[in-house]
C-alpha cells in the first residue's frame, strides 16, 4: 500500500496525490505526560494514526507531527510548570511530571502555524485538517478565518459539537478515550499493567473516564471508524465546493 506520509512520498507520488485531493493533514502533538500507561508522544501518535486512516479513505497527504504547542503555564518558586503539571494538582502547588517538554507561547505557536500554512498553500494544498493536543487545536481554530481570507485555504479540525457518545477523537487526557485510541492504533505502546488495578486509587495526570474501567481497543477502533466516515464525508463536500469554484 502506497504511503500517505508526506516525508515518504516521491515527487511523482506527491503530484498524483495532490492532484487527486489537495488535502493536507497536520498532527498536533506534544511530548507530554499521559499517565504511567501511555507514551509521552500520545497526542501526535493518535492524530497521525487517525489521519493516515482518513487519508487512505478521503485522499490527501499527512504531514510530520508537531511536538510543541501552547498550554496553561505558570511559574512557582522560580520554576516553570505547564499543562498537567498544574491541572493534576488543583489544590496544591504544581509539580513537574516526568517527560513533559513541549510548551511554547501561543503567539510563537501561531507564528509557526502561519509559516506552515504559507508553505502548504505554495505547495498547492486547498484544504488543511489539523487535530491533536487540545490547546494546539484551539490555537489553530483561532487562525481559521484569517487563513481562509488571506490564502483561500479551508481549515478543519475533528471535534464534533456533541462528543457525549465517547467516540470522538482525543476528547480527554490519557483517560478512556485517548487510551482506547492508542490501544487501537499502537497496542504495543500501551502498558495498562503500570496502573494500580484498584479503581479507587486515583490516576495522576489522567482527566476523564477511568481507562482501567472504560478503555478498550474495540472502543478505540469504533471511534476511529466512526470519525473517519464522518470526516471523509465532510472532505468530500469540501472538495465538491472547490470544484464548483473552478
Amino acid at each position: 500500500m502506497e504511503s500517505v506520509l508526506y516525508a515518504e512520498l516521491m515527487p511523482r507520488q506527491f503530484r498524483a496525490r495532490l492532484a487527486a485531493a489537495p488535502i493536507v493533514y497536520l498532527p498536533l502533538g506534544t511530548l507530554e505526560w499521559h499517565g504511567e500507561h501511555l507514551p509521552l508522544g500520545s497526542d501526535g501518535i493518535q492524530s497521525q494514526g487517525f489521519f493516515v486512516e482518513l487519508a487512505r479513505r478521503a485522499g490527501g497527504i499527512v504531514l510530520p507531527m508537531l511536538s510543541f504547542g501552547p498550554d496553561m503555564q505558570q511559574e512557582h518558586e522560580g520554576r516553570e510548570y505547564y499543562g498537567m503539571d498544574i491541572l493534576s494538582y488543583p489544590d496544591a502547588a504544581p509539580q513537574q511530571l516526568a517527560g513533559s517538554a513541549y510548551w511554547m507561547r501561543q503567539e510563537l505557536f501561531e507564528q509557526v502555524l502561519d509559516a506552515i500554512v504559507r508553505h502548504l498553500v505554495r505547495a498547492g494544498f486547498k484544504i488543511l485538517v489539523a487535530h491533536g493536543h487540545g490547546p494546539s487545536v484551539c490555537a489553530f481554530l483561532g487562525k481559521k478565518i484569517e487563513w481562509e481570507n488571506a490564502h483561500g485555504i479551508k481549515a478543519l479540525m475533528c471535534w464534533r459539537e456533541d462528543e457525549s457518545d465517547g467516540l470522538g477523537i482525543q476528547t480527554d487526557h490519557a483517560a478512556a478515550n485517548e487510551t482506547s485510541l492508542v490501544m487501537a492504533l499502537r497496542p504495543d505502546l500501551v502498558a495498562m499493567e503500570n496502573l494500580d488495578t484498584d479503581p479507587s486509587v486515583p490516576l495522576l495526570g489522567v482527566a476523564g473516564d477511568d481507562p482501567r474501567v472504560h478503555a478498550s481497543a474495540e472502543r478505540g477502533r469504533k471511534a476511529i471508524e466512526k470519525q473517519v466516515e464522518r470526516m471523509a464525508s465532510l472532505l468530500k463536500e469540501a472538495l465538491a465546493e472547490l470544484a464548483k469554484g473552478h
